[in-house]
């Protein structure tokens, strides 16, 4: 599928990175049309441990065959714990998520700022079970707080959304089968027993194939 070349509003970007599957794309629409950019991973929400750091190594390890700089912010999930005490029980695309997305942008947005990334994006909005206009204002309201611009270009377009399964596909990457927070585990278990499903198991396919190396 030809991919038509981007042009950034601004360079170098810094691209937030929630997980491999959904920045492959982003990844590859950046370097194909030549724009400088590093990825930023910043995910506290992320939970168990276990699963954050597969996702990591994950999109690290594609960074790494894409030459292309990785900054980890490192894990801090009491902070995110005690930012979203009281929204356990929101749902989906609710306040919970509109705060996670506030927590990640605002430490994106200060990192580009102090470090000269004049323009910030993320991966986020990619995934069609995520509400794009919901992630794009966090990011516009974080990046102006700092003096940065948010690049709100829709991923999705010109087969963008085709094209991020294929990558996750041909990389072979971690299937994730919850958002990551511990909420949507919980939920996403919940919809398993009650349509009789497996529960998940963290990292059991990730694992395995390391084992078959």
């Amino acid at each position: 599928m030809t991919r038509n070349l981007l042009k950034a509003p601004d360079s170098p970007v810094l691209m937030h990175s929630c997980c491999a599957p959904c920045a492959g794309e982003l990844m590859e629409a950046m370097v194909e049309s030549k724009i400088p950019f590093a990825i930023y991973f910043y995910n506290p929400n992320i939970h168990p441990l276990k699963e954050y750091e597969i996702r990591k190594n994950e999109n690290i390890r594609y960074a790494e065959k894409m030459n292309i700089p990785f900054i980890d912010a490192d894990y801090d999930a009491d902070r995110w714990f005690e930012k979203t005490e009281g929204l356990e029980d929101s749902p989906e695309r609710g306040e919970r998520c509109t705060l996670c997305f506030d927590i990640r942008f605002e430490r994106t947005a200060e990192y580009a700022k102090r470090e000269g990334y004049p323009v910030i994006t993320s991966s986020l909005g990619i995934s069609r079970w995520k509400n794009m206009q919901q992630i794009n204002d966090c990011g516009v309201k974080a990046a102006k707080r700092h003096d940065v611009e948010y690049w709100t270009y829709n991923w999705r377009k010109g087969g963008g959304g085709a094209r991020m399964y294929e990558i996750a596909k041909r990389e072979e990457f971690y299937k994730q089968e919850y958002c990551g927070c511990i909420y949507s585990l919980r939920d996403s278990n919940k919809w398993r027993k009650q349509n009789n499903r497996s529960l998940i198991q963290i990292g059991q396919e990730y694992y395995t194939k390391l084992e078959e190396k």
